[in-house]
């Protein structure tokens, strides 16, 4: 049921009903695996386009997020911030995305303590870059590689 609050907004999330974000651990790693690690200056990130039928449960439509904290990035208070922090700004950006794509995010240590808005910033850029790289892929054709003849 998809009514509206009393914010004016609706009552569910518009990806679903827990929201943009990726799950299950067979999700992360394909998206590891079809993808190659990318660097921004405060996170590295990881993004995979989204093929249907390659799962055992349909996907819902629309892009999805993961964060990953590890323990190398400070004690529970500390990691558990940074998600705060990284939620909020892809909370902020998430709209950018268009396709059926996942997208990981990967943040350092130094997210914790940045303004938010350079973290607001950085993310928006992230999500464009991979939105633009997406509509890349897609719109252009595969050009079959040269041959090296022997």
């Amino acid at each position: 049921m998809n009514t509206p609050s009393l914010l004016g907004s609706p009552a569910l999330p518009p990806h679903g009903k827990r929201g943009p974000w990726l799950r299950k651990h067979a999700d992360y790693q394909r998206v590891y695996k079809s993808s190659r690690k990318q660097f921004s200056p405060s996170m590295a990130y990881f993004s995979s386009v989204r093929v249907p039928g390659t799962s055992k449960a349909p996907a819902p439509a629309g892009p999805r997020v993961g964060l990953t904290a590890g323990k190398v990035l400070g004690n529970a208070v500390q990691r558990n911030r940074i998600k705060r922090r990284m939620r909020e700004a892809v909370r902020h950006h998430v709209a950018l995305l268009q396709s059926d794509i996942d997208v990981i995010l990967h943040p350092r240590k130094s997210v914790l303590t940045i303004e938010f808005g350079r973290l607001d910033a950085e993310v928006e850029r992230i999500f464009a870059s991979v939105q633009q790289g997406c509509a890349g892929n897609s719109t252009r054709p595969q050009a079959p590689s040269p041959r090296r003849e022997n």
